[in-house]
C-alpha cells in the first residue's frame, strides 16, 4: 500500500529572481536555449512561463531553438493538453 500523498502545491511564490534563475541553467549535449526553455515549461505555471519569456528574450536568448531531433519546445509541447496556452505565450513574444 502507498504512504499518504503529498499535497499539490498550487500557490508556490515564484518571485522574478527564481523565475530568472532558469536562465542560469547548463545543458548538456543539447542546445543551451532549448534546455532552459524545456526546463521553464516543465516547472512553471503558464502565469510564470509568461514572465520567464520576458526575461529570456530580454537577454537575446532564441526562443525557437532545438533540441537533438530538431524540434523547438514549441512544436513539441502543441500536443500537450494544456500546451495550447504555453504556444500562445510564444506568439506574443515574437
Amino acid at each position: 500500500m502507498a504512504g499518504p500523498s503529498q499535497p499539490q502545491v498550487t500557490d508556490e511564490v515564484w518571485d522574478d529572481e527564481r523565475v530568472k534563475s532558469f536562465l542560469e541553467l547548463e545543458a548538456y549535449g543539447e542546445d543551451a536555449d532549448f534546455h532552459v526553455l524545456l526546463k521553464a515549461y516543465r516547472g512553471m505555471r503558464v502565469a510564470d512561463f509568461e514572465r520567464f519569456l520576458k526575461f529570456f528574450t530580454e537577454a537575446g536568448r532564441n526562443l525557437d531553438a532545438k533540441d537533438t531531433r530538431g524540434r523547438t519546445l514549441w512544436s513539441i509541447i502543441e500536443k500537450h493538453r494544456q500546451g495550447a496556452d504555453f504556444v500562445n505565450l510564444r506568439n506574443n513574444h515574437s
